[in-house]
């Protein structure tokens, strides 16, 4: 994991956004009270398990919700600027000049229908007030940076002529050809080989440090956010539970729900027939509904924590959700 950025200047910040969707049996409240923040050059990893609200989360900054889901409440600032209240028109700036977006599957973010060069000459020229020339200069830049070896060459090719560890390179090259401030990477490297993956994370990591970005990395894969990130945010049903340094949270975690997810990664030299795993489910919360979302699976729960949610307080050098939260020894 490379260095704690130094930079203190925040590219994003996130207060209270809470978002709903509408269903048959009232509002299922999907996030809940979100706030987090990410500095220039400092790369924040968004854990939980499936259906907690990591991929809505990173959907809502740039408001791309899904048909039913609204957002409710809260605020959404890149570089300064209030992403919640912006036009259409400003909004589709935001995404691709301040913001860049990777995604799981490249394949979902790329035309089969025009050249990569094409795709990348298009966004280039959609952005930038520069003239194709000069845009065609930058995308084949932008090739090299990202890997792609014979960049000139493959700049005519079409997404299928790619493997799917080049198709990512492609899109994270698409992702910064307006030079954005903000990487959002929702679990960028799942669809790839083991050793590709790893070629995809250091991508990001020099990107991010090269360009001073922020990035938001989207992950279920605690062994990625362990290798990449220097803050972690552990989300549950919505709700963030615990956030702080990547290395603190790894090693001591003090939420119970944390202290279940480290548990459940598997360790080099000891012998397990069954890794350690959260009894129960998740649940689906409605606006309103009191106590704390993890009480029915957790252990040390009390009686207050049903009738209460706990808020987010600093405790030593991070801040936790829990009325009981495990404190680290030494």
């Amino acid at each position: 994991m490379k260095q704690q950025a130094q930079n203190g200047t925040p590219v994003l910040t996130v207060s209270g956004l809470t978002v709903d969707f509408a269903t048959d049996n009232g509002n299922w409240r999907a996030l809940d009270d979100v706030s987090l923040s990410i500095r220039k050059g400092e790369i924040l990893g968004l854990v939980g398990e499936s259906g907690a609200g990591k991929s809505l989360t990173g959907a809502a900054i740039i408001r791309l919700l899904p048909p039913r889901a609204t957002t409710v409440g809260g605020r959404v600032l890149v570089d300064g600027i209030d992403a919640l209240s912006l036009s259409a028109p400003d909004l589709r700036k935001l995404r691709g000049k301040r913001v860049g977006s990777v995604f799981q599957d490249p394949l979902t973010s790329l035309d089969p229908l025009f050249t990569v060069g094409e795709q990348l000459v298009e966004t280039i020229s959609v952005h930038l007030n520069i003239d194709r020339g000069e845009a065609k200069r930058r995308a084949l830049a932008l090739l090299d940076e990202v890997g792609i070896p014979g960049a000139a060459r493959r700049f005519d090719q079409y997404p299928h002529e790619f493997s799917g560890g080049m198709r990512q390179r492609v899109v994270i090259a698409l992702a910064l050809c307006a030079d954005p401030s903000l990487l959002i990477a929702d679990e960028p490297t799942t669809a790839l080989d083991v050793s590709i993956q790893a070629q995809i994370l250091d991508l990001i990591v020099r990107i991010c440090d090269e360009r001073d970005m922020g990035v938001l990395l989207i992950s279920h894969d605690l062994g990625v956010i362990a290798e990449t990130a220097h803050r972690v945010a552990v989300l549950y049903a919505g709700r963030i539970v615990e956030e702080g340094p990547a290395d603190e949270i790894i090693a001591r975690p003090m939420h119970p729900y944390s202290i279940g997810l480290m548990r459940s990664i598997p360790q080099i030299g000891v012998d397990q027939e069954r890794l350690p795993q959260i009894g129960g489910l998740m649940p689906r919360s409605k606006a309103g509904d009191a106590g704390c979302s993890f009480s029915p699976r957790c252990g040390t729960r009390s009686a207050g924590c049903e009738v209460a949610k706990p808020d987010l307080m600093q405790a030593q050098f991070r801040r936790v959700a829990c009325f009981h939260p495990a404190l680290p020894r030494g």
